[in-house]
C-alpha cells in the first residue's frame, strides 16, 4: 500500500524545510561548524538543574498538572509580566504550554477559519506560515526591508488588511533579523489593530536578549487589553529549549477557549519542567545577563567581519542571529557551498518566507572560537 496517497492537503501545502537535510549533513560529519542552532549554547543555570534532580529523586513532577498550567507559575508569570513587561494580567489570564511554538498554534486554531488571513512579517520565524497553513488559514506576507533596519513598515501593514484578516503576528526582538521594534512602531501597529478590530499576536521569546535598544511589550500599551496576545518562553532567556516550558498571557474569555484546543493538543505541559520554571523565576537575572553579556561580544566579532567579506549584515538589536545578504545568489545553493567548501552551516533565507531569498542565518548561539574558526573558513571560500 502506498501510504503517501493518504496524505492531507494541508500537508502537501506545507513547506518543505532545508534544515532537516542540513541537519542530518551536520549529523554526519563532525568536520563542520554549525552556525544554525536556534538556541542557547549555555547550559541552565545549576541551580535550576540541580533543583529538577532534586524533585525527581523526591518523585516529584511526575503527574499531570492542571491543563492550564501550575497555579504557583502561574502567579510567578503574572507577577513577572506586571514587574518587568508592564503588562496587566493576573494568574487567571496566563496559559503554560509546551514552548510558546505550542501556544501559538492553539491560539491559531481558535482565532482562525478556513482561507482566514494572519499577517506575518517576511523574512520572520520559521514556523509561522507552516501553522497557519495547518489551521487551513492564509499567511499574508509583510515584507520587511535591510534598508529600514528590518523594522515594520505600519503603511505597509495597513495595505495588507482586508476582510478576511483576523490577526497580525509580530516577532520582536526578531528572529531571524535581530530586529527590536521601538515604542513608536508598536503605537502605530496598536492603532492600526484598534483600527481593524484585529487581534495583534506578540511573540517575545527573546525578551531578555538585547544589546544597545530595550525591549518593549506591545501588550504594555494602553487600550490594547482586547487586541494583543503576549507569548513568551524558558527556552532562550533561561537556556531550557529542551524542557518545553512557554506561556502566553490575554483575556480570560479567550484564553479558556485557547487552553480548551490546547488540551486536546497535550492535556497539560511537563509538571518537572514548570516546578524547574517557578525555580528560575525566583532567582535574579544575573545569569541570563553574563549570557547576555557573551552573545554580545560574538556579535561585535561576527557582524563586522561579515561585512568586510562582502556580506552586508544589519547590526542586530537582539536575539543571537546575523542575518547576511549573499547579494543576489540562492540562499540554499549558497548554503550548500559553505557547507561543502568551508565546512560551515548556515540557514538559507527561504526557510524564513519569500522575502528571506538573498540571505543566510548565521548563528552566534556557538562557541566565539568556533564562530572565528568558521569565518576564516568562509573567507577562504567567498
Amino acid at each position: 500500500m502506498d501510504l503517501l496517497k493518504h496524505l492531507s492537503d494541508r500537508d502537501l501545502n506545507l513547506p518543505q524545510l532545508e534544515f532537516p537535510r542540513i541537519k542530518k549533513t551536520i549529523d554526519k560529519d563532525n568536520k563542520i561548524i554549525s552556525l544554525g542552532p536556534g538556541e542557547p549554547d549555555f547550559l541552565p543555570d545549576k541551580r535550576i538543574l540541580n533543583y529538577g534532580s532534586k524533585l525527581l529523586k523526591q518523585g516529584k513532577g511526575t503527574r499531570y498538572s492542571e491543563p492550564q498550567g501550575m497555579l504557583e507559575l502561574r502567579k510567578k508569570i503574572a507577577q513577572k509580566l506586571r514587574k518587568e513587561n508592564k503588562i496587566k494580567t493576573n494568574e487567571d489570564n496566563i496559559m503554560v504550554s509546551c514552548g510558546s511554538e505550542e501556544a501559538i498554534f492553539a491560539t491559531l486554531l481558535t482565532l482562525v477559519d478556513k482561507k482566514e488571513e494572519v499577517i506575518v512579517p517576511s523574512p520572520g520565524f520559521i514556523s509561522y506560515i507552516p501553522i497557519i497553513k495547518l489551521v487551513n488559514g492564509v499567511p499574508k506576507l509583510l515584507k520587511l526591508d535591510e534598508e529600514d533596519s528590518w523594522n515594520i513598515n505600519p503603511d505597509r501593514l495597513k495595505k495588507l488588511i482586508g476582510k478576511k484578516t483576523r490577526a497580525i503576528i509580530i516577532n520582536t526582538p526578531s528572529n531571524p533579523t535581530g530586529n527590536v521594534l521601538g515604542k513608536k512602531i508598536l503605537e502605530e501597529i496598536a492603532d492600526i489593530a484598534v483600527d481593524k478590530d484585529l487581534i495583534i499576536l506578540a511573540d517575545e521569546a527573546y525578551e531578555k536578549i538585547t544589546y544597545n535598544k530595550k525591549h518593549i511589550s506591545i501588550g504594555s500599551l494602553n487600550g490594547l487589553d482586547n487586541h494583543v496576545i503576549t507569548f513568551q518562553t524558558f527556552s532562550k532567556e533561561y537556556a531550557m529549549c529542551g524542557f518545553r516550558l512557554g506561556y502566553l498571557t490575554t483575556g480570560d474569555k479567550l484564553l479558556n477557549e485557547i487552553n480548551q484546543a490546547n488540551f486536546y493538543m497535550t492535556l497539560a505541559p511537563p509538571s518537572i519542567s514548570q516546578l524547574m520554571g517557578i525555580k528560575a523565576l525566583s532567582l535574579p537575572d544575573k545569569y541570563i545577563n553574563c549570557m547576555v553579556k557573551e552573545y554580545k561580544r560574538r556579535r561585535d566579532m561576527i557582524v563586522p567581519r561579515l561585512n568586510d567579506m562582502g556580506l552586508k549584515t544589519v547590526m542586530p538589536e537582539g536575539a543571537f542571529y546575523a542575518f547576511a545578504n549573499i547579494n543576489g545568489k540562492n540562499s540554499v545553493k549558497f548554503s550548500d557551498m559553505l557547507m561543502k567548501k568551508a565546512k560551515v552551516a548556515v540557514i538559507p533565507g527561504t526557510e524564513f518566507g519569500k522575502y528571506g531569498e538573498g540571505y543566510v542565518r548565521m548563528s552566534f548561539a556557538t562557541k566565539y572560537e568556533l564562530i572565528e574558526k568558521a569565518l576564516k573558513r568562509m573567507e577562504k571560500v567567498i
